[in-house]
């Protein structure tokens, strides 16, 4: 009798505490959710998670606290929400570094497909492949040419090792058979302002950065990486109109929770999203960035990041781009 009575004490214990967990997913988000980015406040992707927040709490009706983790190319603040608890209160505005640190670090500290439930891509920023004037060559294919003329004696800046304007220089090297000269600044405002100057060839550039500058005839923008041809620049081909067939690069981030998180919470949680994706205000502060919004849904928003994954390992294996 008492073997029996503890039997049905220890269910009903086991019920109360499914019940207990089912209802504060239910009552999902009941207190702030914490927004980690991987980058100081004022850069473009604290940007976007701050506008992004802003909306998401006006459908969660709980904050969205943004907290900023810089450091290892957004490996620290990655590497927290990998560990996090998974009940949707920590999350990750991740960026194409969740993809090239794959392969640039040998211990990132995280797997971003083993160690996060992707939620939503939140917006795409393509680059633009833009020259100085002096350089005679106002196509691809003459660009081209002119480094299969030259080799090692065009140059292309970029930001920093290891970044997307120095892999896309990388990319391209690789596609099209060319031998050009790798020049890394510290940061994209010096590679800009070399770039300018014409102490560069070459570079890849936000369409942001770049169309002020194409405008003033201090540029020229000669393609652009992405599937289709960008609204603020109606006249430039994509890099496949170009010549180039299947090249495309872009700054991107994402919403991600920690493996295992409730489904419902992240239903929850791209609900949220898409909805502030939709926002007039949301697309304008996205626009001014020369970025799209874009809404996937997990599996595709999964399956983008495998694709950059492997894309991107092709191209820093080939550069030898030292692994840290």
């Amino acid at each position: 009798m008492n073997r029996r009575l503890t039997c049905i004490l220890l269910a009903a214990a086991a019920c109360a505490g499914f019940a207990a967990a089912h209802a504060q997913e239910a009552r999902y988000p009941s207190r702030p959710i914490r927004l980690v980015v991987g980058y100081p406040p004022g850069g473009a992707t604290d940007i976007v998670a701050r506008t992004l927040a802003a909306r998401m709490q006006e459908t969660l009706g709980q904050p969205l606290v943004v907290d900023n983790k810089p450091g290892a190319t957004s490996n620290i603040g990655s590497e927290l929400v990998a560990k996090a608890v998974p009940d949707g209160y920590t999350l990750l505005l991740g960026t194409i570094a969740n993809a090239t640190n794959m392969t640039a670090y040998r211990n990132p500290g995280y797997d971003t497909l083993r160690d996060f439930a992707p939620i939503t891509q939140t917006m795409s920023a393509p680059s633009v492949l833009a020259v100085h004037p002096s350089t005679p060559a106002r196509t691809l294919r003459e660009l081209i040419e002119l480094a299969r003329r030259s080799p090692g004696r065009l140059t292309f800046a970029s930001s920093g090792t290891g970044g997307s304007p120095h892999l896309a220089g990388e990319l391209l090297k690789l596609r099209a058979g060319i031998d050009i000269l790798h020049v890394p600044y510290k940061g994209a405002t010096p590679a800009m302002t070399d770039l300018l100057g014409g102490q560069v060839t070459m570079g890849f550039q936000t369409a942001l950065s770049a169309i002020p500058h194409l405008q003033s005839g201090k540029l020229s923008v000669i393609a652009v990486a992405a599937s289709r041809r960008m609204a603020q620049l109606p006249g430039v081909p994509t890099m496949a109109e170009a010549g180039l067939p299947d090249f495309e690069v872009s700054s991107w981030n994402g919403l991600f929770a920690p493996a295992k998180t409730p489904p419902e919470i992240l239903a929850r949680l791209r609900e949220a999203a898409v909805r502030a994706l939709g926002n007039a205000e949301m697309r304008d502060k996205l626009a001014a960035q020369g970025a799209e919004p874009v809404g996937s849904s997990p599996e595709e928003f999964r399956a983008y990041v495998r694709a950059e994954i492997d894309k991107w390992a092709k191209v820093i294996r080939a550069s030898g781009m030292p692994i840290e």
